[in-house]
């Protein structure tokens, strides 16, 4: 077992609108370590909404990640042989943590017939997200409902 806690790395701004959390979405997306091929993806889809919300992308980027992040969630928490699924409060790095992995799921689960890229199919889930629509909201809800049906159990919390 580990003697410390490993300290938090503070992640740099990204170089194009300066923000932490765009930086944590191109980490979330990259894959093999192509950071360049994941930043031009979601540089893609940032001016995408630009082009076609002219809104700031920014401020529907992190629109979205604030109507996706979760509230509450449930963990299974094992009482006498009975295991439970417990309500818990989501912190805020797991929230965001589980805003980007369900915007990413839904930008991927949409077809290749209507978008062509991926950078439009994210363009198109972060709008939705921001628009409080699309399928991350649909799996937060789920989970939130979850929680909510389960609160019976609230008093097994640890």
């Amino acid at each position: 077992m580990r003697s410390k806690k490993a300290p938090k790395k503070l992640l740099s701004p990204d170089p194009v609108y300066g923000s932490r959390l765009v930086t944590r979405f191109i980490n979330k997306i990259m894959v093999a370590g192509k950071k360049s091929t994941a930043e031009s993806l979601v540089y893609q889809a940032l001016e995408t909404i630009k082009e076609q919300s002219k809104q700031d992308p920014l401020e529907v980027f992190e629109r979205a990640m604030q109507n996706v992040a979760p509230k509450m969630e449930v963990r299974p928490r094992r009482v006498g042989g009975a295991s439970y699924q417990v309500p818990i409060e989501v912190r805020g790095d797991r929230k965001e943590a589980l805003a980007i992995r369900w915007i990413l799921a839904g930008a991927k689960s949409k077809p290749n017939k209507e978008y062509h890229s991926f950078g439009k199919k994210l363009a198109a889930e972060l709008m939705d997200a921001a628009d409080n629509t699309g399928l991350a909201i649909k799996k937060k809800e789920d989970i939130q409902r979850q929680a909510a049906a389960n609160r019976a159990f609230s008093h097994f919390r640890w």
